[in-house]
């Protein structure tokens, strides 16, 4: 397995600095809902410290935690990719401060800039890959759990 690409650090110190420029600190306290699957995607969020779980609802009653992040993670994706709704959850697993990037403003400065959107979307398509792979290896022990009656 890869080691898991940080958004920002995997920008060139210029690009970064760019982008950076649209960035707003904003925090969330513990057991905040950042967002809902379903929802209008239309931001996205670096993780400076805190941690953030990603989850999918199962029923009525039950969500299933698919990922945690934490600091110099990429927190949403799906403001990228057409219909620009969320496909998981979000909630504060404990107090987060981040850098907060509305998507239009980074969609604008990516046509701007042809070489830092290039960038932005492979660091993001490493992102996913690894997420991915991640959740695969979870719901691979997951079912082996199951099988063996656990």
């Amino acid at each position: 397995m890869t080691k898991a690409t940080k958004l920002l650090t995997a920008l060139p110190q210029p690009q970064r600095a760019h982008l950076m420029t649209l960035a707003r600190e904003v925090s969330f306290p513990e057991d905040t809902r950042i967002f809902e699957a379903g929802g209008t995607a239309d931001r996205f969020w670096v993780i400076r410290s805190g941690a953030v779980s990603l989850d999918q609802q199962v029923t009525t009653l039950q969500r299933v935690t698919v990922a945690s992040l934490g600091s110099g993670d990429l927190l949403g994706w799906s403001w990228l990719f057409p219909p620009h709704k969320w496909d998981f959850g979000a909630v504060a697993f404990s107090p987060v401060r981040a850098h907060e990037f509305q998507a239009a403003a980074v969609l604008a400065l990516c046509d701007e800039d042809p070489q830092l959107g290039m960038t932005l979307v492979r660091s993001v398509a490493e992102i996913l890959a690894h997420r991915l792979e991640t959740t695969r290896g979870k719901l691979l022990e997951q079912y082996s759990l199951h099988r063996r009656g656990m």
